[in-house]
């Protein structure tokens, strides 16, 4: 039986995202990483630790002979344009969340990935977790019944994080509703399996220093009857890790004293400040591997039947049964579930689930929750 050649890839971008994905990527038998791309010069000396070409510009790509494909971890602004580039250079593109500014970038993109006949995949998200993933099973065997609500609730100290302008800007693809929402909608759509009827949404914006959306509160209403609330507060008062046994979003279980947490109390840095504190974040942000389960906040799930939470070890399932807790395997940190969807799709041998229509989807209800707090009205999607 013939074994798949590796596929080569390229990482654009060497920023907290990239630099958590290049151990799976080296640990991974079915990737070889054959190049980076890194326009800022101090990052550049870390990229070149790992032994392959380092780029300034994205189109150097081009002198990589067999290029199978490339993950975009770039600054949300630079995502449309350049995956379209290198859609048309014939490579299939992974670009991290969100897919782009706004709806009409996110069109010209899965347009692009049509016409080109290469994949656009959209992710990390966090449904590709594999607590995410096994309460999708449980919910697909109907071992709780008809879902009737899942609701996602994140308090962090986002907003007060090192962070680049574009980051805080909305018509950037900034704050917290775009760049944190992004994760929770995902979720959301990933477990009430429906497409998602109406918006209703209420953004905050609530400190002068740090102009932002910080906060917000969505309900989704799905065709097929289930609801849903996104709750996301990044003004760094209460933890999300003070609801989920003090494990935090990447796995490591971090009590409130352990915690390095951001406030708005903190001394006011300038932009190459900022900047410099944000690149060395980007060194250890991201873990490769954890001793329990990521959480996104809490997400608790309820059927007709049974409800389904996380747990630190995986998921506890509750029904008239009783409570049954269920140990996941952590042994693959969220981006070697990635790069699994990712072989199967670049191979063409399986069901392309984080596709660029199923984060064009998300990008269209993050555009409706801002339309819905600005007009104070529930927002109809079309079909």
């Amino acid at each position: 039986m013939a074994i798949d050649k590796p596929l080569q890839i390229a990482v654009v971008g060497f920023g907290a995202a990239a630099q958590a994905i290049i151990p799976a990527l080296q640990a991974n038998s079915s990737f070889l990483l054959v190049a980076v791309v890194e326009p800022h010069p101090e990052v550049q000396k870390a990229a070149r630790l790992l032994g392959v070409p380092v780029f300034h510009e994205l189109s150097k790509l081009k002198t990589i002979s067999q290029l199978d494909g490339v993950y975009l971890a770039t600054p949300t602004p630079l995502h449309s344009q350049q995956a379209i580039a290198c859609l048309e250079n014939g490579w299939h593109v992974l670009v991290e969340k969100p897919m782009a500014c706004n709806v009409a970038e996110g069109i010209a993109m899965v347009q692009a990935s049509r016409q080109c006949h290469r994949h656009l995949t959209v992710g990390h998200s966090h449904s590709f977790d594999a607590p995410i993933q096994a309460m999708k099973q449980i919910i697909d065997r109907g071992e709780i019944g008809t879902v009737s609500m899942v609701n996602n609730w994140c308090f962090t100290d986002w907003v007060y994080r090192p962070r680049r302008p574009e980051e805080l800007d909305s018509k950037l693809g900034g704050g917290v509703l775009f760049r944190q929402g992004a994760h929770q909608i995902d979720i959301l759509r990933a477990l009430c399996h429906s497409p998602v009827k109406t918006v209703k949404a209420k953004l905050f914006n609530t400190d002068p220093k740090r102009n932002t959306v910080g906060a917000h509160a969505i309900y989704l209403d799905f065709e097929n009857g289930a609801a849903a609330t996104a709750i996301y507060n990044g003004y760094g008062g209460i933890s999300s890790m003070d609801f989920t046994q003090h494990i935090s979003e990447w796995g490591y279980r971090q009590t409130a004293d352990s915690r390095k947490w951001y406030n708005a109390n903190q001394a006011p840095q300038s932009a190459a400040q900022e900047l410099a504190a944000k690149q060395k974040r980007a060194l250890d942000a991201i873990p490769a591997e954890a001793p329990y389960q990521p959480h996104f906040g809490l997400t608790v799930v309820s059927g007709s039947q049974g409800d389904i939470r996380q747990t630190p070890q995986g998921l506890m399932v509750c029904n008239a049964s009783g409570q049954t807790e269920i140990h996941l395997p952590s042994h693959q940190s969220p981006r070697d579930l990635v790069l699994a969807e990712l072989e199967q799709t670049w191979r063409g041998k399986g069901s392309h689930w984080h596709s660029g229509d199923w984060g064009l989807e998300n990008l269209r209800i993050c555009q409706a929750a801002i339309e819905s707090a600005e007009s104070g009205r529930e927002v109809l999607l079309a079909n």
